[in-house]
């Protein structure tokens, strides 16, 4: 697979007749690939072309840390010229991975978001699905490892998407794919995937209910929505809507109780809506590392009380809800 040659993508949307999004496509990573708009792309696509040729023995993207290759895969001139043009795409976000031996041990340890979840979605197996927000890509090749048979992730953020292209260059994985595009930019009333997951994504949206309506509007009819998102402690009705920042993030608008998203999903015609879990994020799971060396967790919670942010807001609190359409 060639770095940022998206064409056997779109040429087997074609082939499977999902036609508006193969055409929707081109116009959608151009813009979000446009270097007038995104100037440290140049810098980013100088990584990707200094990562050396490995010929990968092996590829595992079942465990936590997806692995291509084992140490012997290449010299030790090959790891070091590895790692530094991996290291040009700091800050990794979302993982972990281990290309050749270089681990690269991102800010999230994203392996347990999806070791909470795995067991209790519908299977994968021969699944179309979309990963909306994926970052990286993490979670689209653990949905690939569990039978995905076409994983599409949409994220806006160029870095990521090229970060996804180094590791892409040595899984060389033809179904799982990086999308640098919005969700909005799809084609409206799609209902083509099978399973759409929206994962730290609603609470960033100034509308969650047009988000909502996004998501099902992308399912088939008896799809599933596994939706995970910020949530506090409380009531139906009870919704947490942060004055200023949250957890130093500008760009939280609403963290709705459990009951609260469960009934936002009632009232967006969803059903079959479930609770799989609820859990406290931990320094454990999100903090800072050599490949991520901005501030994490730790900085965003208050030194003396850690069940409450700097701003004096409740901790952040995660709850994954599935539903069907």
């Amino acid at each position: 697979m060639n770095t940022l040659d998206y064409t056997p993508l779109i040429a087997r949307l074609k082939e499977d007749e999902v036609n508006a999004l193969a055409e929707a496509l081109p116009a959608a990573i151009e813009a979000g690939l446009d270097v007038s708009r995104y100037g440290d792309i140049p810098h980013w696509k100088k990584s990707l072309d200094a990562l050396p040729d490995i010929d990968i023995s092996h590829v595992d993207l079942s465990v936590s840390s997806i692995r291509a290759g084992v140490n012997s895969d290449c010299d030790e001139a090959q790891s070091s010229q590895l790692h530094n043009a991996l290291m040009g795409l700091h800050p990794w976000r979302k993982g972990p991975f281990t290309v050749a031996g270089v681990h690269i041990d991102t800010e999230w340890r994203s392996d347990f978001k999806w070791d909470r979840l795995k067991e209790k979605i519908q299977p994968l197996k021969g699944r179309r699905v979309l990963d909306v927000g994926c970052g990286s890509g993490y979670h689209c090749w653990r949905m690939a490892a569990a039978g995905a048979e076409l994983v599409m992730g949409i994220d806006p953020t160029p870095l990521f998407v090229m970060q996804y292209w180094a590791i892409q260059k040595y899984l060389q994985n033809p179904s799982v794919w990086v999308v640098p595009m919005r969700m909005e930019a799809l084609p409206p009333k799609l209902q083509t995937f099978d399973t759409v997951f929206s994962m730290g994504i609603l609470y960033h949206r100034r509308s969650p209910f047009d988000h909502l309506q996004e998501l099902r509007d992308a399912l088939v009819s008896g799809g599933q929505l596994v939706l995970e998102t910020l949530v506090i402690e409380g009531k139906e009705g009870e919704v947490l809507v942060p004055e200023g920042r949250y957890s130093k993030m500008g760009n939280v608008w609403f963290i709705p109780s459990v009951p609260t998203l469960c009934s936002w999903l009632t009232k967006m015609k969803f059903r079959d809506i479930n609770v799989i879990d609820i859990s406290t994020t931990t320094v454990e799971e999100q903090r800072a590392t050599e490949w991520m060396t901005f501030q994490s967790l730790t900085d965003f919670l208050d030194p003396n009380d850690a069940t409450k942010t700097v701003e004096g807001y409740p901790a952040p609190r995660r709850a994954v809800v599935v539903a069907t359409v």
